[in-house]
C-alpha cells in the first residue's frame, strides 16, 4: 500500500506491540528494498492481515467490515461489473441515495477510488476489509451461479462424452425430444437468454452451434456482442423448446424454417421473429426481437432537420403519387415506413401492406404476409390488393421490374404507394427504377418524394467526453472546418450504462429529396443519378453527410461514427 508509513505504523503497533528488535531489523530491511515496513511485517508474520486492515481504518479514520457473511447485492455489482470489482479488489455494499458504500482491500488507492466514482456517477463512501474475502466472495459468487445452472440441468441427461452421428442424430426419438424440450430447467434457460436480450436492448439473438460449444451473441445498437453461452448438451433441447414457442415442426432439421411467437416480460409485449438454418453442427437460430413500443408514432419524432420534415409531410399530404424509402439492410426503412403510415391511418382510409415479413402488426391497417412457396409474391399481392379499393399501399420491397412497374401504375391511378428499394443515396433510386425498364416519363409523373438514410450509434450521455479536432483533421476528412466553428465535440468513453461500449441507442440521419418541376424535367431528359443529387441540393437538400454533422453539432454522436455511416458521395 502506498502510505505514510510512520502514522500507519504508530496504529498498526497501538493494535498488535511490536518488539523494538524485530521492528528495527524489518525498518531497517524496508529502507534497503523500498518495500513497504507494514507489508514487510506482514510476510514475516509479526501481524496478520486483520491487524492490517483494523490499523488502516483507524488511520484512515473509516470503519472496518468482515464479509465471511455478507451475500453480493448483484444489482451493485452491476454497476459496473464483477470482473472491474475484481481489478479493482473492491467490492459495493450499500447504495443510499447518491451514496455508495464500497469495501476496498486498498483504501490508500485514489486511482481506484477516481474509478468507481466516474464510472457509477455516485459519491463513494469507502471501508476497508480483507483482499482475500473481497476475491474470495467474488469467486464464490461465479460459483454459486455455476451450481445453480448445474441444479437446473441435474435431472438432464449428460451427453457431452458420447459422439453421435448423422444417423443417430436424425433417429433420435420424437418423444424424448418434446419431453426434453417441455422440462423446466430447458425452459428456464430459454426464459432467461430472452428477458437478457431484452435487458441489454438487444435487436436479434443469435445462438450458433459450433463443434463442442454453443455461442450466444446479441446484436446491441447494430454491433454483436457475445453472452456466456448454454451447454453444448442442452443444444437440441434448447432449438426444440423455440421451434414448439414458434410452432414449427420440431422433427425437421434438414431444412430451413421460420416462425413467431409473443412474450410478455420486463413490463411489455413484443414480437419475436425465429429464423432456424441447418448447419453442419445443428441449426443455428435468430431471433429478431420486434418491440412495438420502440415504432416511432410519427414523423416528428424521427428528428429530422425542419426542411426534411416539411418536405415529408407535404408528399404524405398528396392525394396520390410514389414515396421511396432506400437504405442498406439494417437501416430502418421499415421503422420509416411504419411511422409515415401512422401518420396515414385514419377512419377514411384504406390501408394495405405486402410485407416479407410482416414486422409489426398494426391496429387498423391490413397486412399481407408474402409467401413465394404457394405463389403469393410481391407483384401477384400487389395486384389483388388493387382491387381491395386500397387508399395507401405499402410494398415492403421493389425486387424487380415486374413489382416496379405494378407499383408505378398504382401511384399514377390515383393511390399512395409507398416502398423501399436498395440504393446508396435519394437520387440512386430514380436510376435504380430507370434501369428496373420504369419509363423516366411515369417516373416523373408519379414520383413524389425520394428517401435514403442510416443510423448512426448516439453516444452514451453519461460518459460521452469532450475533445478538441483539429482543423487539419477536419479537412482530411473533406469537411469544411468553418461549418463547425464553435462545435463542441465528443468521443466515446465506456460506463456500466452503456456496457462500457460508449454509445447507448440509435437515431436515424435522412436525405430527403422531394421531386419538384425542375428535378421532373431532368428526370425526362434520362439525366443521370449525379445531375439529380445536384439540382436536389441547389433546392436545399440535406445529404446524409450533412445531415450526420447535424448530429455532431448536437452532441448526439462521434464525427467517427457519422464518418462511418455515411459517404461523401
Amino acid at each position: 500500500m502506498n502510505t505514510n508509513s510512520n502514522n500507519l505504523m504508530d496504529c498498526l503497533k497501538r493494535i498488535r506491540p511490536i518488539e523494538a528488535e524485530i521492528y528495527d531489523a524489518a525498518l531497517l530491511e524496508s529502507e534497503q528494498t523500498n518495500i513497504p515496513l507494514e507489508q514487510l511485517l506482514l510476510q514475516q508474520g509479526v501481524v496478520s492481515d486483520v491487524d492490517l486492515v483494523l490499523a488502516t481504518a483507524d488511520y484512515l479514520e473509516i470503519r472496518p467490515i468482515g464479509l465471511s457473511a455478507y451475500t453480493l447485492n448483484m444489482d451493485l455489482i452491476d454497476l459496473l461489473n464483477k470482473e472491474r470489482w475484481q481489478e479493482l479488489k473492491a467490492l459495493p455494499i450499500a447504495k443510499i441515495g447518491n451514496t455508495l458504500t464500497v469495501a476496498m482491500a486498498d483504501p490508500f488507492d485514489l486511482s481506484c477510488r477516481d474509478t468507481i466514482t466516474a464510472s457509477t456517477q455516485l459519491e463513494l463512501s469507502p471501508l476497508v476489509a480483507l483482499e482475500e474475502e473481497i476475491l474470495a466472495l467474488l469467486k464464490k459468487s461465479d460459483e454459486e451461479n455455476a451450481q445453480g445452472l448445474e441444479d437446473i440441468l441435474r435431472d438432464m441427461a449428460d451427453e457431452s462424452d458420447v459422439e453421435l452421428g448423422k444417423e443417430a442424430l436424425d433417429e433420435e426419438n420424437l418423444d424424448d425430444m418434446l419431453e426434453n424440450a417441455g422440462d423446466a430447467p430447458v425452459i428456464r434457460i430459454v426464459n432467461s437468454i430472452l428477458i437478457e436480450a431484452l435487458r441489454k436492448g438487444a435487436s436479434d439473438i443469435h445462438i450458433e452451434p459450433m463443434e463442442k460449444t454453443v455461442r450466444l451473441r446479441n446484436r446491441i445498437d447494430g454491433v454483436l456482442y457475445e453472452s456466456p453461452s448454454p451447454p453444448k448438451n442442452l443444444q437440441n433441447a434448447i432449438i426444440s423448446r423455440l421451434k414448439i414457442m414458434s410452432q414449427l415442426d420440431i422433427a425437421e432439421r434438414r431444412v430451413p424454417q421460420d416462425g413467431r411467437f409473443k412474450i410478455k416480460a420486463l413490463g411489455k409485449e413484443v414480437d419475436v421473429r425465429v429464423s432456424m438454418l441447418p448447419t453442419v453442427h445443428g441449426e443455428k437460430i435468430v431471433m429478431r426481437i420486434l418491440d412495438k413500443s420502440a415504432l416511432v408514432p410519427n414523423l416528428e419524432a424521427l428528428n429530422l432537420d425542419q426542411l426534411s420534415l416539411e418536405n415529408f409531410e407535404y408528399a404524405l399530404a398528396q392525394p396520390y403519387g410514389m414515396i421511396l424509402v432506400t437504405g442498406p439492410t439494417g437501416s430502418g426503412k421499415t421503422t420509416t415506413l411504419y411511422s409515415a403510415l401512422q401518420e396515414l391511418n385514419t377512419i377514411g382510409r384504406n390501408i394495405i401492406t405486402t410485407e416479407n415479413p410482416v414486422e409489426y402488426q398494426l391496429h387498423g391497417i391490413n397486412q399481407v404476409q408474402i409467401n413465394p412457396n404457394v405463389g403469393l409474391t410481391f407483384a401477384s399481392a400487389l395486384r389483388s390488393i388493387l382491387r381491395q379499393d386500397p387508399d395507401v399501399v405499402m410494398v415492403g420491397e421493389i425486387r424487380d421490374a415486374e413489382t416496379a412497374t405494378i407499383a408505378v401504375e398504382a401511384a399514377l391511378t390515383g393511390h399512395m404507394v409507398l416502398s423501399t428499394l436498395h440504393t446508396n443515396d435519394a437520387a440512386g433510386a430514380i436510376a435504380r427504377l430507370v434501369d428496373m425498364g420504369i419509363e423516366p416519363f411515369m417516373l416523373a409523373s408519379s414520383l413524389l418524394l425520394t428517401q435514403a438514410q442510416r443510423l448512426y450509434r448516439k453516444l452514451c450521455p453519461v460518459c460521452k467526453k469532450p475533445i478538441d479536432i483539429p482543423t487539419e483533421v477536419l479537412e482530411r476528412n473533406r469537411i469544411d472546418p468553418a461549418t463547425m466553428q464553435n462545435v463542441q465535440f465528443y468521443e466515446k468513453a465506456g460506463c456500466p450504462k452503456c456496457n462500457s461500449i460508449g454509445y447507448k441507442g440509435r437515431g436515424g440521419v435522412m436525405e430527403i429529396l422531394l421531386i419538384n418541376e425542375m428535378l421532373r424535367k431532368t428526370i425526362l431528359s434520362n439525366a443521370e443519378a449525379d445531375a439529380i443529387k445536384r439540382i436536389g441540393i441547389e433546392n436545399g437538400m440535406h445529404t446524409l453527410r450533412e445531415a450526420g454533422l447535424d448530429r455532431v453539432r448536437e452532441g448526439l454522436t462521434s464525427i467517427e461514427e457519422i464518418m462511418r455511416v455515411t459517404s461523401e458521395h
